[in-house]
């Protein structure tokens, strides 16, 4: 009997990912520095959170609906929860509400849906929204609560975060560093800053559950971090007296947020792994030259969003290398 090879198109066998699946394994893995979030800002996180998930929810649903007249069936694959949330973690705990609705409706209708949604955005939507409310509302987005008022919103008692007193320091202020917390604190998340960036230890928890259910791989969040320890180390050893050590910048500000979920966004960071060490590596001295000589005591989220405009620029020239392609004989 004759054998026949039958062909098929692909893919043939399913690895059993999906867009939905993946989305619920970032926002389990978003879930310590919720909670230690939560434990710090307490009233203030519940309602900047449930505020920017329920209008991203919303604006996904009115703008598929009733402009892109299509079914609204985007909202239940977990990347509208998702954008909320990091948008949410962004903000200080007492920014108003209609505040955080204008970055919602930004990051959603601008950032996200006006390249055509998930897959076609070429920035991060959430920090997109964040970066938004930054330049538009300047002094609501730089106002800090001091951590333990859990039951304290907008009347809630404001202080000065890390990276401010790093910033002092640069400028000349002597005193600034000795007002610094600890590493320890700063770990923990025992200081002031936007929601979901205060605890290195959450967030790193979340990048171990990611790096184990394999959503993310290692590439960009350690090529960021190692960058940033390097290029920070190399400042300090230049001036201790105004330059803080590596380690305090990378337990400060943003992050290890950035670098663990805003960075490895899939549609807006490059495909290859050497792509990817680029594209860390860059978002880290970005990072790092901002805090230092720029305007702005953080850096992250400029950092990523000029990457996000080269990502299409890396994956040109950073392709993997073909399957059956023959190397072209010197």
């Amino acid at each position: 009997m004759e054998n026949k090879l039958i062909v098929s198109l692909s893919p043939h066998v399913h690895g059993g990912d999906s867009v939905q699946k993946n989305m619920y394994g970032v926002l389990i893995a978003l879930i310590p520095a919720f909670l230690v979030s939560l434990y710090f800002f307490g009233l203030g996180t519940l309602i900047v959170t449930a505020t920017s998930v329920a209008a991203c929810l919303f604006f996904e649903w009115a703008i598929v609906k009733f402009l892109m007249k299509k079914p609204a069936t985007t909202i239940c694959d977990g990347s509208a929860i998702i954008t909320g949330v990091l948008l949410a973690f962004n903000l200080p705990s007492n920014l108003p509400i209609w505040i955080i609705i204008l970055g919602a409706l930004f990051a959603i209708g601008v950032g996200k849906m006006s390249f055509g949604g998930l897959g076609c955005n070429p920035f991060n939507p959430a920090l997109a929204g964040r970066v938004f409310l930054l330049l538009s509302f300047p002094v609501q987005m730089t106002s800090w609560p001091i951590v333990g008022q859990l039951t304290a919103y907008t009347d809630a008692t404001t202080g000065a975060t890390p990276l401010a007193l790093m910033k002092q320091a640069i400028y000349g202020d002597a005193n600034a560093l000795r007002q610094l917390p600890d590493a320890f604190s700063l770990f923990i998340g025992q200081n002031g800053g936007c929601i979901g960036e205060v605890s290195a230890l959450a967030l790193l928890l979340g990048l171990v559950y990611m790096l184990w259910k394999k959503i993310i791989t290692w590439h960009i969040p350690v090529s960021i971090l190692v960058t940033v320890f390097v290029f920070a180390g190399i400042m300090h050893l230049a001036d201790p007296e105004k330059y803080v050590s590596p380690v305090l910048q990378l337990l400060s500000g943003g992050l290890m947020l950035g670098a663990v979920f805003m960075a490895t966004d899939y549609v807006t960071s490059p495909m290859s792994k050497k792509g990817m060490l680029i594209y860390g590596v860059c978002i880290g001295l970005l990072t790092v030259i901002i805090r230092l000589f720029g305007a702005y005591p953080e850096g992250m989220s400029f950092a990523i969003l000029i990457m996000n405009a080269f990502t299409p620029l890396i994956n040109t020239y950073c392709k993997p290398k073909r399957f059956g392609e023959v190397a072209k004989k010197k």
